[in-house]
């Protein structure tokens, strides 16, 4: 029977019967719409068939598959977040010219954000046989990425996949894998409480004369002025410049008791007359008031004093015990001075001593006696304004005059174009450091991150001026505030590093030694905070900040023995009742874990909010106690 009608959709031919159609017909209609959606699903499937050799793979490297993440919840440590990650799979997938590849990521902001964090693929060279399980490879790699807030919580997942190794080779994808949670913030708990940074109090004087003192450092073992961290000569070349009448210069110069600095009984002197050469030669150079021949110099050199190591000694942040065997060595034993020197190498807080003593010995001080011309109060607001606008020239105010203007206006936009003319205008510490402290008072009032950040950045580098020019444990803590604030981490460690070197006060010693501890925990130096915590006070940031090393080390009992001793100073502290209660959450003591918690959130409602999103509490983020505890 002939068809009625025919039409074509793409490449197949459909056939209009108008009668029943034959019976070969009646088994091609069964049989063609099977073959119709096969060719669909090898289209979808880009052609590839369901048991193609990469597919095979893929099946048999995921049979058996095992793969494990320690920590088993992504933790902070420091600026970083670091995991191992180990996978195990089955020989028998091994086939050459393909291999299985599993890529990590981490996905955040509720999956909307990924990074991706590396991958691990087995081919030769990545992988060995596994000595427990003699039928799988294994590869255990360690990865890390960025911490940032917005990060917590996330999850880190594995993206399979097994691919031909040649250019643009074929690939098949597996299904994702979830494999840890995170992140951890309990790292993040540290406790520091910012000393304010005050402006100098300014004042006017009639009498302007007075002695500018500048302390130089020299390297072990040599006499050459160095001009980079530790010294004064731009300080020195400001002052010169500014040619206030010179009356008399004093220098004085010592040394170290190490090896390096007494091999040269003569160093000393030779400093001495560095700096002296010096002198001399700038006024020569850039002064128009003062001449070399009406000056009155005074030279000094000190040779193995022993007298100033032990004042060094005592204004360091050694224990009462430690100072008193120091001076009993020194006083009380007999020896040589180069004996002496060789028994403090047996104490063992010798290392204390070279890193933080014997480097202020190798000082010269260059100190300079001068009058300047008188001036009145009553002109200086005005003349202040004309020398910010450039109305007048710099020099119609003196150095002091211009920087108290700073103290008649209100507005910190007004003071800090003051402090800045006077920065630029005379270099003196004091103007460096008021300009600071009105760049951190800015930083604080602005709500821009990037621009409070800025503004941060700038206060340090003031700071950083101020301290070159009046080199005092003080002033080194300022700079490393800063950049702590700023969040420029190293920057921070060495200035810390620096204060302590330059010695002062026990109570500036142990702040400066408490925020140090601080700061190595928030980048992940525990053993360092530790050291630095021994030399240190039990103040409350101290207390907590080892309690939290304790917490990270897995010392729970530890830790919690710790806490109750900031108890005492603290009772309704919401923090410490917080981190009790992760303490108890990690002994998986529950009744404790709800208590400690229900006493945060009844202080401080914030931490309702905090404890949800807390992975510390996972264990528990469903039950009753856990609830009720919030509420």
């Amino acid at each position: 029977m002939a068809p009625q009608d025919t039409s074509v959709v793409g490449s197949f031919t459909f056939v209009v019967w108008i009668s029943a159609p034959p019976p070969l017909l009646l088994l091609m209609q069964s049989t063609l719409p099977r073959l119709f959606s096969l060719v669909v699903l090898a289209g979808a499937a880009g052609f590839l068939p369901a048991c193609s050799p990469l597919s095979k793979v893929l099946k048999s490297a995921q049979s058996g598959q095992q793969i494990t993440v320690e920590p088993t919840v992504l933790e902070s440590n420091g600026e970083n977040v670091l995991f191992e990650v180990t996978a195990k799979v089955p020989v028998k997938h091994l086939k050459k010219g393909v291999a299985y590849n599993l890529g990590l990521s981490y996905r955040y902001e509720n999956g909307l954000r990924e990074d991706t964090v590396g991958r691990m693929t087995f081919m030769s060279g990545e992988y060995i046989y596994d000595e427990e399980q003699k039928d799988k490879l294994l590869i255990r790699k360690q990865f890390a990425f960025p911490y940032s807030p917005r990060k917590s919580p996330g999850e880190l997942v594995a993206l399979p996949d097994v691919h031909e190794l040649k250019p643009n080779g074929k690939r098949v994808k597996g299904k994702e894998i979830k494999l840890a949670r995170g992140i951890v913030t309990t790292s993040r708990l540290v406790v520091r409480q910012d000393t304010a940074l005050n402006l100098l109090p300014e004042s006017v004087s009639n009498n302007m004369s007075g002695t500018r003192v500048l302390p130089f450092f020299f390297d072990a073992g040599k006499a050459e002025i160095r001009n980079y961290l530790g010294t004064n000569v731009a300080a020195l070349e400001d002052f010169i410049e500014a040619n206030q009448r010179t009356e008399k210069v004093m220098i004085v110069a010592g040394h170290s008791p190490d090896s390096l600095d007494r091999h040269d009984p003569r160093l000393a002197d030779k400093r001495v007359q560095a700096l002296l050469r010096y002198y001399k030669k700038q006024v020569d150079t850039d002064s128009y008031l003062n001449k070399v021949r009406d000056i009155d110099f005074e030279t000094e050199a000190y040779h193995r004093r022993w007298d100033l190591f032990l004042n060094k000694v005592q204004e360091s942040a050694l224990r009462p015990a430690q100072v008193d065997s120091v001076l009993l060595l020194i006083n009380d034993t007999p020896g040589t001075y180069a004996t002496k020197e060789k028994s403090l190498h047996a104490l063992s807080f010798y290392d204390y001593l070279e890193q933080y003593i014997y480097p202020v010995m190798r000082f010269g001080t260059v100190a300079v006696r001068y009058t300047a011309p008188k001036r009145y109060d009553s002109e200086i607001y005005v003349l202040s304004k004309k020398i910010v606008e450039k109305q007048t020239e710099a020099d119609a105010l003196t150095p002091e005059e211009l920087r108290y203007s700073a103290t008649l206006t209100p507005l910190l936009a007004e003071k800090q174009r003051i402090y800045e003319t006077s920065v630029a205008t005379t270099g003196l510490w004091q103007a460096y450091h008021n300009l600071a402290v009105v760049l951190l008072l800015r930083s604080e009032k602005e709500v821009n991150p990037k621009v409070q950040k800025a503004y941060l950045r700038r206060a340090a580098v003031n700071f950083t001026l101020a301290a070159h020019r009046n080199p005092t444990a003080e002033s080194f803590y300022h700079v490393a505030t800063a950049y702590h604030r700023a969040g420029d981490k190293l920057e921070a460690l060495q200035n810390y590093d620096y204060a302590i070197k330059l010695g002062g006060s026990r109570p500036m010693l142990n702040k400066v030694f408490s925020d140090k501890a601080a700061l190595e925990i928030e980048v992940g130096q525990l053993d360092d905070a530790l050291r630095s915590l021994s030399y240190s006070g039990k103040s409350y940031q101290n207390i907590m900040n080892r309690a939290l090393i304790y917490v990270l080390k897995g010392n729970y009992q530890g830790a919690a023995n710790i806490y109750q001793e900031a108890i005492a100073l603290r009772p309704d502290d919401p923090l410490l009742a917080y981190c009790l209660a992760v303490v108890a959450a990690r002994q998986q003591n529950e009744p404790a874990m709800a208590m400690h918690l229900r006493h945060a959130v009844a202080l401080d409602r914030t931490y309702a909010n905090r404890a949800v999103e807390d992975l510390e509490f996972r264990d528990f983020a469903k039950g009753k106690a856990f609830l009720e505890a919030l509420r």
